[in-house]
């Protein structure tokens, strides 16, 4: 890799370090091909991406960022699994290193905040941005919905009082 390419890798890991909500740093070393595909398919899946960088050119890119915290975590084979989304990387790659016992999560950032692997943990459990949308407009949505209800109640006991005494007229 010449100094060009070099520098084009810590330009984009240092938008990476700026715009994502959360960065995982894990060891990857023992996965296969298949099982790296799987986890980068996972991350796409969720907003998120992965990305094998050196560690040297990683650190260059941490400097001066929020999250510069993590730059003691990269030593060894690491992967950097991150997302806008301050919930989404975590949460994969919580599930992730589930099932592969080779993948093992190191820490990460969420902003300036740096989390130990209890952090992101801790993070990987709170809900996603999508959760907390769908629960916000669920509540935002009942008492439309019971509004309607009760506006819609009287029209219809009104019909079938309407239709009661006509009954009784036809009746006598």
């Amino acid at each position: 890799m010449d100094r060009a390419q070099k520098e084009k890798v810590v330009e984009e890991l240092g938008q990476i370090f700026e715009s994502s909500g959360v960065v995982v740093v894990a060891h990857y070393a023992g996965l296969t091909v298949a099982e790296m595909q799987d986890l980068r398919a996972r991350m796409r899946a969720a907003g998120g991406s992965v990305r094998v960088a050196k560690n040297r050119l990683a650190k260059i890119a941490l400097e001066g960022k929020p999250c510069a915290s993590i730059a003691s975590l990269l030593t060894g084979m690491t992967v950097l699994t991150y997302s806008e989304d301050p919930v989404a990387a975590a949460k994969v790659a919580e599930a992730f290193a589930k099932d592969n016992s080779k993948f093992e999560i190191l820490g990460g950032a969420m902003g300036e905040t740096a989390l130990d692997r209890a952090g992101v943990k801790a993070v990987s459990d709170m809900p996603s941005r999508e959760e907390l949308i769908a629960s916000i407009v669920g509540c935002i949505g009942a008492p439309a919905s019971n509004i309607a209800g009760a506006i819609g109640a009287p029209a219809s006991n009104i019909a079938s009082i309407l239709s009661t005494i006509e009954e009784r007229a036809e009746a006598a």
